[in-house]
């Protein structure tokens, strides 16, 4: 649950910015206290603003939602929105690792995945590892589907949960999920007794989940790297630093080049920020009708092609000019070169999803994304996603 309520406050990134420069400036009476003076710095959030935060669900089932869903009814939602990166069955290893496998009835009886122990079992699936049921719920609620997160209604998070207990032989093919019924599901779950509760994160009886002093003087001027890749791994699945995602200040190694030691991301190959894109280049990834016309006629506004990538999670698969789980924007661009179908085609295979064109990796469907946005998006990564 959200622990803030009375104090919770909401500001924008320039009054964060603003507040993490005053943190700085803070008199050492106001730290030791340990209540930074926020006057005049945003404002306090509404009830509704926290009540949309507020959606974790607990192991004990605190904050879970009334409603229900059915296995069939999880079967339809998996299909449609599910299936394209965890397979049919929640066993496909092309994407993400299986969510279905290596469970057994002994282990629903025991409460311990006995696989968990063996070092020759090729794989951990999130069912042999999930200890609670509200785990699986609260992260298919807030996290999926993957390209459109938190869309999904009550009752199909209660149906996917449901499907995926089926397939775990957890609950019966007519089973229907409830928050009546779901503490009951909690002690056929095969790894309940797998978890530790010794973290200190179980019951914090109303202390902070993490304790620290800050460091406010002698602190370190220098860093030291504890640890690095060793030889014999390097390059073992290509370059790292081409894999890299150019989101945030990540840091990589050429494993191409031996001995090859950890640079900022800004010595990565080239792979312009897709949030960096200039302004010229939104009026180049604009659709068709929204280009410039002959006689230079303003074009109109709208987002750009890499703001609508960034914004509907494209950038997750897709980079500048190196292979993610997806081929590059640049791979994309010179395969497609001067082909006069590609723009409608692959704006249906963005919108609906497909297989096969680049490897057996599924691309999913994002029906989400509009029409025009599609258009934009599709024309800027022909155009080189610059």
């Amino acid at each position: 649950m959200f622990r803030f309520t009375k104090s919770a406050r909401l500001m924008s990134s320039s009054a964060l910015a603003a507040v993490m420069v005053s943190g700085a400036l803070l008199s050492g009476a106001a730290l030791a206290q340990g209540k930074p003076n926020l006057a005049g710095i945003g404002r306090t959030a509404t009830p509704a603003e926290i009540k949309a935060w507020d959606i974790d669900v607990r192991p004990d089932f605190k904050g879970l939602p009334a409603g229900s869903g059915s296995v069939a009814k999880g079967q339809d939602v998996w299909e449609a929105k599910c299936a394209s990166c965890h397979g049919v069955f929640g066993e496909s290893t092309e994407v993400f690792t299986p969510i279905i496998g290596g469970t057994t009835k002994k282990d629903i009886e025991t409460g311990r995945v006995a696989n968990l122990t063996r070092l020759d079992f090729p794989q951990r699936t999130t069912m042999m590892k999930v200890a609670t049921v509200s785990t699986l719920w609260d992260y298919i609620n807030r996290a999926m589907p993957w390209t459109n997160p938190k869309t999904l209604t009550t009752e199909e998070v209660y149906s996917v949960v449901a499907y995926i207990l089926n397939l775990a032989e957890v609950v019966p093919e007519n089973f229907v999920l409830s928050d009546k019924n779901i503490a009951e599901v909690q002690k056929r779950m095969p790894n309940r007794n797998g978890m530790t509760e010794k973290h200190g994160l179980w019951d914090v009886k109303g202390k902070p989940d993490v304790q620290n002093t800050l460091c406010m003087k002698d602190c370190p001027t220098t860093m030291k790297v504890s640890s690095s890749l060793p030889a014999s791994a390097r390059d073992a699945h290509g370059n790292l630093m081409e894999q890299h995602r150019p989101i945030g200040p990540a840091r990589a190694i050429d494993t191409s080049k031996p001995g090859a030691t950890p640079g900022p991301t800004s010595a990565a190959p080239a792979a312009p920020a897709v949030s960096a894109a200039p302004a010229a280049t939104a009026v180049a990834a604009a659709p068709p009708a929204a280009t410039p016309a002959a006689g230079g006629a303003k074009p109109a506004a709208g987002p750009s092609g890499a703001d609508i990538a960034k914004r509907n999670n494209c950038v997750a698969c897709h980079a500048p000019a190196a292979k993610l789980v997806g081929p590059s924007w640049a791979d994309i661009s010179k395969k497609y070169k001067g082909d006069a179908k590609a723009p409608a085609m692959l704006a249906q295979k963005v919108k609906n999803g497909g297989v096969g064109t680049w490897g057996p990796i599924p691309m999913p469907a994002n029906s989400a994304v509009k029409d025009n946005e599609l258009a934009a998006v599709v024309q800027w990564v022909l155009d080189g996603a610059k």
